[in-house]
């Protein structure tokens, strides 16, 4: 036993020491963020299927089940990569510096679920626009959809790349990939506040219920865009280190979490309610 322990201490002591906190260690510190949000979406969509059992199967409740089965596997992926770096690869600096499977199917799966909650939320604008013009969705859905596009040379770039070092070939897919998802949300939540102002009616218990979607529309659209820049200014400031890939992270977990609450809160439901009643009256 004694022999042994001796061994695995002259093993450790052969063990080059590097400082990974700043890189891998903020892709672990990432993971772990990325899972607490991940558990407050679980919750979420816990509630919106208690709240809504007995209601058969509807869009939203597929859609939730789609983002949290989407998210479970982005989840899945970034531990595997983290796992793959440190616990499968301990001590071994060579496969450092390589790009994993899942580091790189984890991108396609992130754009995916991030352009998805777009498209969702522009199929909200188009509700709440109902008896009025149009054009408002129509727009914000083209901007989405052509910046889809912004997203597929992000993925093209990744896996254009073999090692880390490579990413310098292409610094600026994050910058345009991320700059464009702040772009989005900012869009987004302006055309839902502006749709929701010129909603009032002069009543002051209708007005008031008007204001707070408003503030939560525009909170959440802010939570989801903060993350994005500080990645972006992460990215510039830091970029030999890896804590913009953690707060990466970070960015599509916010996304469902904000649809899986806005699921969830039943204010977005009355007010559609009100506003199909309304335009039929």
């Amino acid at each position: 036993m004694r022999c042994g322990s001796t061994a695995f201490a002259t093993s450790l002591d052969a063990i080059p020491q590097l400082d990974l906190g700043d890189t891998y260690g903020a892709l672990f510190i990432g993971v772990i963020l990325a899972t607490l949000l991940f558990g407050v979406t679980n919750v979420q969509a816990f509630i919106y299927f208690q709240t809504h059992k007995g209601t058969g199967m509807t869009f939203y409740k597929l859609v939730v089940i789609c983002l949290w089965t989407l998210d479970a596997l982005h989840l899945a992926l970034i531990t595997d990569g983290i796992y793959y770096y440190l616990v499968t690869n301990y001590a071994n600096i060579a496969a450092l510096p390589e790009l994993v499977w899942s580091a790189k199917l984890q991108i396609p799966v992130d754009l995916f679920i991030i352009w998805g909650v777009h498209l969702l939320y522009v199929r909200r604008i188009w509700i709440v626009s109902r008896g009025r013009s149009r054009a408002l969705p129509v727009i914000v859905g083209i901007i989405v959809v052509l910046g889809s596009g912004v997203a597929i040379s992000d993925i093209w770039a990744v896996y254009q790349c073999q090692i880390f070092a490579d990413l310098s070939k292409h610094e600026w897919a994050p910058y345009l990939t991320l700059g464009t998802i702040s772009f989005l949300d900012i869009l987004i939540a302006s055309s839902l506040c502006y749709l929701l102002a010129t909603s009032r009616t002069g009543f002051s218990s209708t007005d008031s219920f008007v204001t707070k979607i408003m503030g939560y529309t525009i909170s959440t659209g802010c939570i989801t865009s903060i993350f994005s820049l500080t990645a972006i200014i992460t990215c510039a400031v830091m970029p030999t280190n890896f804590i913009f890939f953690g707060l990466e992270f970070l960015v599509s977990k916010c996304m469902t979490k904000a649809f899986s609450q806005d699921c969830a809160n039943q204010q977005w439901y009355r007010f559609q309610y009100m506003s199909t009643h309304t335009s039929h009256s």
